[in-house]
């Protein structure tokens, strides 16, 4: 039995990279019985392969009609599906929404994509990284000189993977009320520009500057930032509030009277000054020991090989250890129906034969 407030869902996945394997990986986490359609002879399985966890791999070649009906036959059994391929590539293999809809028609079909279904750029390749260019939210991240790429967070995984799940939840809800399926349209660049609202918002209002390093919460700030300490690792500060603010003064040691004008932003950046000098005076140890766990609104910056380790993710058990690897544990919380990791991520085609007997199917498999 799978465990979770989404036990009882199934969902095919066929195999992609970036969103596509972080979806399959929440749903899974949630309880979802995620089957994931791999290539005959990929690669895959390798336990460090995070995002691959918790669900069965069938390997089929699509190429072959027997392999198409096999997968059509498995859509039929399932709540959702979801793929990352071009726009047109599921048509011309025959696994369109269209067939599948028809055949199924609770249905939910998501398409992830980084340009979406339509638009001059539909077709065209690209990543995380252009994905957010467009949409004006890779022009508010970074430093004075350029933008940074914030990783792929904001792309694949914020503006992707998340609004794929919550999409294909959103669809199956209506499907069950409704009896109608539908195509969830999930573009990487809506979900980019849809977490940017509050910025796009702030803009409107006048109270966010169309530049890099010149807002509240974009490093310009001297209470809002990272600081390098003695020991030549950082901290990080957002002790917006007024209260905030003045707990970090307090413990910081800081009498200047210029501090007291905090939302001077003339003077923000000789602020900044004084107050990077005075971090770095101490270790980021001794800065801990001072304002850990108050409301100056701080926390240490952790590495990958730290953050595991740091006693509030000890406590609450936010990173567990599967054959030997280290990872998030599944987010969120339930309190009657706890998710959990299903299992490691598996070979490539291990379930190829027992899968379509557990979900009722009954077609032939090609080798």
């Amino acid at each position: 039995m799978r465990q979770g407030p989404l036990s009882g869902l199934k969902i095919v996945e066929f195999a992609g990279i970036g969103p596509g394997p972080f979806c399959g990986m929440l749903l899974s986490d949630l309880g979802a019985d995620v089957v994931r359609i791999d290539r005959v002879g990929a690669r895959g399985g390798a336990k460090t392969d995070v995002t691959a966890r918790g669900r069965r791999s069938v390997a089929l070649d699509l190429k072959d009609t027997a392999a198409v009906e096999t997968a059509l036959r498995l859509m039929d059994q399932a709540d959702a599906v979801f793929e990352g391929f071009r726009p047109g590539v599921m048509e011309r293999l025959g696994l369109g929404p269209d067939v599948a809809l028809k055949r199924n028609p609770k249905l939910v079909f998501g398409r992830m994509t980084g340009w979406g279904q339509f638009g001059p750029y539909a077709q065209a390749a690209g990543h995380d990284i252009n994905y957010i260019a467009i949409v004006g939210a890779l022009h508010a991240i970074g430093g004075d000189d350029k933008p940074v790429p914030p990783l792929n967070l904001v792309g694949d995984f914020g503006g992707g993977a998340l609004y794929l799940a919550f999409g294909l939840l959103a669809g199956v809800i209506h499907a069950r009320a409704t009896g109608q399926g539908q195509v969830v349209d999930c573009a990487m660049t809506d979900g980019a520009a849809s977490l940017m609202s509050m910025f796009y918002g702030m803009a409107a209002s006048g109270v966010w500057a169309d530049q890099r390093r010149s807002n509240l919460l974009d490093g310009a700030a001297p209470f809002y930032d990272t600081y390098e300490c003695s020991c030549g690792r950082f901290i990080a500060l957002g002790s917006i509030e007024p209260q905030f603010y003045a707990l970090l003064l307090e413990k910081a040691g800081l009498d200047d009277p210029a501090f007291k004008a905090q939302m001077n932003r003339e003077d923000w950046p000789s602020l900044k000054a004084k107050l990077a000098a005075v971090i770095k005076t101490k270790s980021r140890d001794e800065w801990c020991a001072i304002m850990d766990a108050t409301d100056v609104c701080f926390a240490p910056v952790m590495s990958l090989a730290e953050a595991p380790s740091h006693p509030h993710n000890v406590a609450r058990k936010t990173f567990v250890e599967i054959d030997g690897v280290t990872q998030p544990a599944p987010a969120p919380r339930f309190s009657a129906t706890p998710g959990a990791i299903q299992g490691p991520a598996p070979a490539i085609g291990a379930h190829t034969d027992d899968v379509p007997a557990d979900w009722g199917v009954k077609a032939p498999v090609s080798a």
